[in-house]
């Protein structure tokens, strides 16, 4: 298993972004929510377990996760969201961790939401980096991105774990409030840390 960072962040926050460049870095990158998608396309994985607790209103005609519907329903009610992530997280852990023991770069970067909301990767995660960013930009780039309006955003970051929170655990914070050059920098100092750290 190669040295594992975990980048985590809130919506909005520059998570993608940040690990493309990571990516022309060479870095391998095991993204948790692409392997999601992949669980709940049409007939993947996920989808007789979802069914089973969710019914047939939250998949589509051609059985995939209807992810209009889910978003609603896990956003409105905690009980519902914790459903889907005791569903989905044993899934995701297997692949990522199999993703993981297949990289060739010196360390790898797992792209993971709910980095602290689940003890799932405390075993393989060597350390955690935070991509952060003000309130008001979290907002601003999730109802571009996502043409989702304000009041869902909200509700969105309101089921997040807190800023504040999140700071907290991080052991390395990029503050992503300025243009994508300052970011690209960012990611370079990290990069070259984490170099030094998985030789040692």
């Amino acid at each position: 298993m190669p040295f594992i960072i975990g980048l985590t962040g809130g919506i909005g926050c520059g998570k993608t972004s940040a690990s493309k460049l990571f990516t022309l870095l060479g870095v391998d990158i095991i993204d948790t929510d692409e392997i999601a998608r992949k669980l709940t396309q049409s007939d993947g994985p996920a989808i007789s377990a979802i069914r089973k607790v969710f019914g047939d209103t939250y998949v589509t005609t051609d059985g995939a996760l209807d992810r209009k519907q889910m978003r609603q329903l896990v956003f409105s009610d905690s009980s519902s969201r914790h459903q889907l992530e005791k569903i989905l997280h044993p899934f995701i852990f297997t692949e990522a961790a199999r993703r993981a023991k297949l990289g060739s770069s010196p360390y790898a970067i797992m792209v993971i939401p709910l980095l602290f909301e689940t003890n799932d990767y405390d075993k393989i995660v060597r350390r955690s980096l935070v991509i952060d960013c003000d309130e008001k930009n979290q907002i601003m780039r999730t109802m571009k991105r996502s043409k989702l309006n304000e009041q869902e955003v909200r509700a969105i970051i309101a089921a997040q774990l807190s800023r504040q929170k999140r700071l907290q655990k991080a052991n390395d914070v990029i503050v992503n409030n300025n243009d994508l050059d300052y970011l690209q920098k960012q990611v370079k100092k990290y990069h070259q840390k984490y170099l030094t750290l998985s030789k040692s």
